[in-house]
């Protein structure tokens, strides 16, 4: 069953009462389910408004209090490297391919561990456990399933993300380029007597 996993980014306003939020505000995020676009929808709350959601009785899917940031000023495309962990698990939750599952979870492991995503929640579904993670800059959030790796398998799933932070070039190709680099050697050589 495939299932939409996208990421979705914090609000600079209360879902509630549509006033803008603070620089260091304590808000509550919340995810509900989303019957419009078959998965989940994103809301920012201030804490007036989440007492008042409270009594409307309108159930998140998963919740957390958090703190609102300033959006950080837009990275310079040329400073961003195109595989690096982050770039590569947007992109494979993006793309949502179900043989990505697990390079998916090592990757939100592995940027929880750089501190740069941290685990606000986990929901049991019928098709297994999913963590949510916040992006701390910029308030992003990625729904991983947990693909509950054995351990055994672990050293496959990292040199799999490896391969596809740095691939190899094809063989074809280096041969190609090394008689290419000794052609010209050989013109310059010539031209020298």
């Amino acid at each position: 069953m495939k299932e939409p996993w996208s990421i979705k980014s914090r609000a600079r306003v209360c879902a509630g009462t549509e006033q803008s939020f603070e620089d260091g505000q304590a808000i509550h995020a919340a995810i509900f389910p989303d019957a419009d676009a078959e998965g989940y929808l994103r809301k920012d709350f201030s804490e007036e408004a989440w007492k008042e959601l409270d009594k409307e009785g309108e159930v998140p899917f998963s919740h957390w209090k958090t703190v609102f940031k300033l959006p950080v000023a837009d990275e310079k495309t040329e400073d961003v490297v195109k595989d690096d962990p982050e770039t590569l698990l947007r992109r494979l939750v993006e793309e949502e391919e179900e043989h990505t599952e697990n390079a998916r979870y090592i990757l939100a492991v592995m940027l929880e561990r750089q501190k740069l995503l941290r685990e606000t929640d986990t929901q049991k579904l019928p098709s297994g456990l999913l963590r949510v993670y916040e992006h701390r800059k910029t308030g992003d959030v990625f729904i991983i399933k947990d693909p509950q790796i054995a351990l055994a398998d672990v050293e496959k799933v990292q040199d799999e993300i490896r391969e596809l932070l740095d691939p190899q070039p094809v063989i074809g190709e280096e041969e190609e380029i090394d008689s290419d680099s000794s052609t010209e050697e050989n013109e310059s050589d010539d031209k020298k007597e």
